[in-house]
């Protein structure tokens, strides 16, 4: 079993789900049809998707806002399907004409592209999340004053525990 993330219908980041070690690609999920007794008469819709289950790992760490590229994975996945059906129709005409016309056609898997995962937050909305609280004068000043007013209480026990020995002494 591995973990995989879900991603809204926008490649939003929703939450992990634990599935099996061979699962791959990019699964659609449903939300369940709210029902009640009464609405035996409607007409069953084909059900939108409410996000997708994704084999793909984040690669990009450190993401604040992640969201995968669901139209990059539809233009990585109709590709893969024109390299297959290219293959299939090459392999067909090699084996109509003859093993003798030359090589037999070899098939060559697509790489899956980089950077499916992209941040999903604006450069703003990450120099918001990340800036530094201002620093506040008040509590600058009421720290310097009570400072200064430690520093005298110091100053006092000293004189204190000065007077203390001197009365000690002299008894």
């Amino acid at each position: 079993m591995k973990v995989v993330p879900k991603v809204n219908t926008d490649g939003f980041y929703l939450e992990d789900e634990l599935v099996d070690d061979a699962f791959n690609g990019v699964v659609p999920f449903y939300a369940q049809p709210e029902t009640s007794g009464q609405d035996t008469d409607i007409e069953p819709t084909t059900p939108e998707p409410a996000g997708y289950t994704v084999g793909v790992p984040i690669t990009t760490p450190g993401l604040y806002k992640p969201r995968f590229d669901l139209a990059a994975w539809e233009t990585y996945q109709s590709a893969v399907y024109e390299a297959q059906e290219a293959y299939i129709a090459a392999l067909h005409d090699w084996q109509t004409k003859g093993k003798d016309v030359g090589e037999q056609p070899v098939y060559v898997v697509l790489a899956q592209p980089e950077g499916l995962w992209k941040e999903g937050l604006t450069p703003e909305e990450i120099a918001e999340l990340t800036k530094q609280p201002e620093s506040q004068p008040k509590l600058r000043e009421e720290l310097a004053n009570t400072q200064v007013a430690m520093a005298d209480m110091y100053e006092q026990m000293l004189t204190m525990q000065a007077e203390l020995a001197a009365l000690k002494e002299g008894r």
